[in-house]
């Protein structure tokens, strides 16, 4: 009789923890693979666009990678096509950079998402986007890093959401240029690993204000 008891109760247990909502990781931390963080902008894979606040995304620049690496390259990091859609990086060096000439007039296209999903642990987590344009290369004085989505746990899905038109070093330039290249920097030490599912380059249908150059300064009185 006891025992019978005893079944029902881890029986009623069970079920309990089954009504029990999922609770969020915090980043870096381990979580079921599939798990794909709330944002700003999601990605719908029945019209294959990025979306925010349920309105499609007009995008200049759309890689979705699928059995290719569009033209994406690393300096040490192993790159390949995963199975279905997406490239599997496997961080040796964190720069990933896209193909040249992409001739995007920044003022435009201020978004730059980045869908991915940790496969590896790893403890340095970056994020840097960087650029060139047809004025300068890749340079620590122009960069940005995400408003939305960093540093995702192991198997969890995130849409990293760049702002351009408020870059974190060097703006305005990014509005104010045409840009040729993208680079972006996973992490800053090897181990970590990536499925890169999606990246784009968008419209801003909420632009920050319109970029001004600032004044010149005046010469000091003699």
């Amino acid at each position: 009789m006891k025992r019978l008891l005893w079944i029902g109760l881890a029986c009623a247990l069970a079920l309990a923890a089954c009504d029990r909502p999922a609770t969020t990781a915090k980043p870096g931390a381990s979580v079921p693979t599939g798990v794909e963080r709330a944002g700003p902008v999601t990605w719908n894979a029945a019209t294959g666009a990025f979306e925010m606040a349920g309105q499609p995304l007009k995008t200049l620049r759309l890689w979705t990678f699928d059995g290719s690496t569009d033209g994406f390259t690393g300096v040490q990091s192993k790159i390949e096509p995963a199975a279905g859609q997406g490239i599997q990086v496997t961080i040796a060096d964190p720069t990933l950079r896209s193909p040249k000439g992409l001739n995007v007039p920044g003022g435009e296209y201020s978004l730059v998402l980045v869908r991915l999903t940790r496969t590896a642990a790893a403890s340095a987590w970056d994020g840097a986007l960087y650029y060139s344009t047809p004025k300068h290369s890749e340079l620590v004085a122009y960069l940005g890093k995400p408003t939305s989505g960093a540093n995702p746990a192991v198997g969890e899905t995130t849409t990293l959401v760049y702002d351009m038109s408020r870059q974190t070093i060097g703006a305005p330039d990014w509005m104010q240029s045409t840009i040729d290249q993208i680079r972006f920097d996973v992490e800053d030490k090897p181990g970590g690993g990536f499925l890169i599912r999606e990246i784009a380059i968008a419209q801003n249908p909420n632009p920050g204000p319109a970029p001004s150059t600032p004044a010149p300064t005046p010469a000091p009185k003699s």
